[in-house]
């Protein structure tokens, strides 16, 4: 681990009021003798906690080991959990993250255009990197489910949808102003249904020609 890392890392970590609240919820779902399959939602709350106090979701190891005492597990179970799924940042990052989906349909959708433009906006090189003023870290992503909408870019917990390289750089000059666009289709799309308006065969001309 390097010095810098070292120096980021807390002593201790404890959860918030709006933390504990979400926790008592988040137990309530499970039967006697099994909280310790809550450890996801709860590293999920972590890294809200800390979006909420710093600008910055991640999860430290302090927030690990509060974490296996409150679902009375070892802390090496959790620290298991958090360093095999990717959506948990292990250090800090940008106050918003970035995050490309690079799965088939989004590429073949433009994908590469979306992720040029993140870097031409933010200043950012490579995936993995935060940008000079602290506001943007940039990574790549699997398949994020909205393939009927892609190109897609999440934004924390948000989705973009049918992105391009001019709206991507529209979006993060937003971002910079401490504007937060409401997520969804750039097109105007409703939900994933297709861009046309057409409910049936029989309102496209074309389409009854070809039938």
């Amino acid at each position: 681990m390097s010095e810098s890392k070292m120096n980021i890392e807390p002593s201790d970590f404890t959860f918030d009021k709006e933390s504990e609240m979400q926790i008592e919820k988040v137990l309530a779902k499970y039967p006697t003798g099994r909280k310790a399959s809550a450890v996801i939602p709860l590293l999920y709350i972590v890294q809200d906690q800390m979006k909420r106090l710093t600008k910055s979701a991640w999860v430290s190891k302090a927030a690990m080991a509060a974490v296996a005492k409150r679902l009375e597990i070892s802390p090496v179970r959790v620290f298991e959990i958090a360093t095999f799924y990717t959506m948990f940042n292990l250090e800090p990052i940008g106050q918003y993250h970035l995050q490309v989906c690079g799965t088939t349909p989004c590429w073949l959708r433009g994908s590469d255009e979306v992720v040029e433009a993140c870097k031409k906006a933010t200043g950012i090189r490579e995936f993995g990197q935060t940008s000079e003023d602290g506001l943007f870290t940039l990574s790549e992503v699997e398949c994020l489910g909205a393939c009927a909408n892609a190109p897609i870019l999440q934004v924390d917990h948000d989705y973009y949808e049918d992105m391009n390289g001019p709206k991507t750089i529209e979006l993060i000059n937003a971002l910079r102003r401490g504007e937060k666009p409401p997520p969804g289709s750039a097109l105007n799309r409703l939900n994933s249904a297709p861009l046309r308006q057409d409910h049936s065969l029989s309102d496209n001309s074309k389409a009854k020609k070809r039938c």
